[in-house]
């Protein structure tokens, strides 16, 4: 009975290991804190000093993770007061996810009118983008944004339902500051950074209806996917934009 040769450095190979930097692996340890409640939104965090003896390392270690969380819009440093939980109630974060500018540079009123929110089953595509089972719940939303009392957005927003329970149309009308600002403050979940794709359509019978355009007209679809703490997809939006005194502006560097 012949045996196979052996090979002497098979016997050597070690799976390949990742190196993480020390300030990531405290990076990490900070956010699970953000997941877990520890820190709310608005909410001053510990000390650099503090946080260097609790994870047993640098001061440099940790304002190296605490930049970084900054640059990510996770933390929000403040002179001479501390670093604090970025929150979507600050009136600042509003246009970081809303990127539709008037043509004339002057911003003016808006207004979001939720008019429809019910339960539905995942679709194919839905499950694929949120990294759900098919079939699974998900809060669907529709709503109309005007400016200066002029529609120009019309959203469908796709939730993951399961973190979204007891959303109803009642609770978007009431709440009076921004989507994002009610997903925070009463369901707890904080969209960290978002993924945006855009294309240019044709206004459909519905499209033309809400945002009072001829069928045909030119539109900007622009679908989002709103990702909160651990990379993990939470929303879907497709939002249609009427540009006729609009643009989307989008700054580089």
């Amino acid at each position: 009975m012949s045996l196979d040769p052996v090979d002497p450095a098979r016997h050597m190979r070690t799976p390949s290991l990742t190196f993480s930097p020390l300030y990531r692996q405290i990076k990490e340890l900070m956010i699970k804190s953000l997941e877990a409640g520890e820190w709310r939104p608005g909410d001053a965090i510990p000390s650099e000093a503090e946080l260097a003896v609790r994870f047993n390392v640098s001061q440099g270690t940790v304002r190296k993770a605490i930049d970084e969380m900054a640059a990510e819009n996770m933390l929000v440093r403040r002179q001479g007061k501390g670093t604090f939980v970025a929150t979507h109630s600050d009136p600042r974060s509003f246009f970081r996810f809303l990127r539709l500018v008037p043509d004339n540079g002057e911003l003016g009123n808006y207004q979001s009118e939720p008019f429809a929110c019910q339960q539905i089953s995942a679709s194919p595509e839905v499950a694929a983008v949120l990294h759900i089972d098919l079939g699974s719940p998900v809060v669907k939303i529709e709503r109309v944004m005007r400016f200066d009392g002029k529609p120009v957005v019309f959203d469908e927003i796709f939730l993951v339902g399961e973190l979204f329970e007891g959303l109803s149309l009642e609770r978007l009308r009431a709440f009076e500051r921004s989507l994002y600002s009610l997903f925070e403050s009463v369901f707890g979940v904080r969209m960290i950074r978002a993924e945006e794709r855009l294309r240019a359509v044709e206004a459909d019978a519905r499209n033309a209806e809400l945002l009072t355009v001829e069928m045909g007209s030119p539109l900007l679809l622009v679908e989002r996917i709103a990702f909160t703490y651990g990379n993990k997809p939470v929303e879907w939006r497709r939002g249609y934009y009427a540009t006729r005194q609009h643009h989307y502006l989008n700054e580089l560097g």
